[in-house]
């Protein structure tokens, strides 16, 4: 038994330095790996050069203004320079503030990953069948047949062009995973940050002014090509809401490749998620969050481990009850 107990430690002690690095994922903003070239910050003098913006945006010295409280606005910056990287994570520092009450407010902000940039539409700003990565900060239900989840609601969407955004159903055909967070005419900072790495896209908030993150999405099997812009947009309908974006701050995650991936071509990638089921179906989860992909290494790991740790569990109870069975044999005899 001494033994068991000794495999038993050593194997919990693996699994919790394990889960220590999976929740310290997200970086904690280091300045070595920050790629100015792609990050927005005060006083915000790439604009004209590495960012472009349009529409009703505006840029003061404290923040850019995608668009105002007034109604049928929209607005949007965009990163000049494609992304190279194939393992980043962007954090994001914004405010959607306006003088409407509750639920008479709109639409929201979106965050783009794009092959296209500065192409004005109806998808917050942006153009419908986009091709790339986009996270949807969405202020107003517009689907009140569907009072399942709270808004505002923060998803994510991966495109190839084909695919269009419906807006009637809020985005729930297309949506890969989201949660609910409470990001409007709040007294503090609200972040988020966006991490894509080895085929995994992670989506954190932090908008309680707790200084902590805490995960909206997960979702493995993401493929997104390298050369696409970083762009953020936002519009207005009938309701409206100050839309800011205080900065965009990305970073280089240095990750090993295998041999394989790092002769790949990544700029020629389709934007694709590998799903267990089409993302369609997510609209039977009455929970919003869509979790139907591979299972990634660690959770691999779990899995053995429990078939392990209850094969060993089954064969010391075994051995226990049957020493029992043969000293009360013996007994008999």
């Amino acid at each position: 038994m001494s033994g068991f107990k000794t495999f038993l430690g050593a194997n919990f002690a693996f699994l919790a330095v394990h889960w220590c690095l999976v929740c310290c994922d997200i970086t904690d903003g280091n300045t070595e790996h920050l790629k100015r070239e792609h990050s927005l910050m005060k006083p915000y003098q790439g604009v004209g050069s590495q960012w472009d913006f349009g529409g009703s945006t505006l840029v003061t010295s404290s923040y850019v203004r995608l668009t105002p409280d007034e109604r049928s606005k929209e607005g949007s910056i965009w990163n000049t320079v494609p992304c190279y990287l194939k393992d980043w994570e962007m954090h994001v520092q914004f405010k959607v503030h306006g003088s409407g009450k509750k639920n008479l407010n709109g639409d929201g902000i979106a965050i783009w990953y794009t092959r296209d940039r500065l192409h004005p539409g109806p998808v917050f700003g942006n153009q419908d069948h986009f091709v790339g990565l986009a996270l949807f900060l969405d202020t107003f239900r517009n689907d009140l047949h569907e009072l399942d989840r709270s808004f505002p609601y923060i998803s994510a969407m991966v495109n190839n062009g084909s695919v269009s955004y419906d807006h009637g159903k809020d985005g729930r055909s297309s949506e890969l995973g989201g949660c609910s967070a409470d990001i409007r005419n709040r007294n503090h900072d609200t972040y988020l940050a966006i991490r894509y790495s080895r085929g995994r896209l992670t989506v954190m908030v932090d908008v309680d002014d707790k200084n902590e993150w805490k995960e909206c999405i997960d979702i493995g099997g993401v493929r997104l090509p390298t050369g696409y812009f970083f762009g953020a947009s936002a519009a207005t309908g009938d309701l409206s809401d100050n839309h800011d974006i205080i900065s965009m701050k990305l970073y280089q995650l240095m990750v090993e490749h295998t041999p394989e991936e790092e002769n790949l071509d990544w700029t020629k990638i389709e934007p694709s998620v590998s799903l267990l089921k089409s993302p369609k179906d997510n609209i039977d989860d009455p929970t919003g969050n869509f979790r139907g992909t591979p299972l990634t290494g660690w959770k691999v790991f779990l899995l053995l481990l429990c078939a392990l740790l209850g094969i060993v569990v089954c064969a010391v109870v075994g051995a226990v009850v049957f020493q029992k069975r043969q000293e009360r044999n013996k007994r008999f005899y």
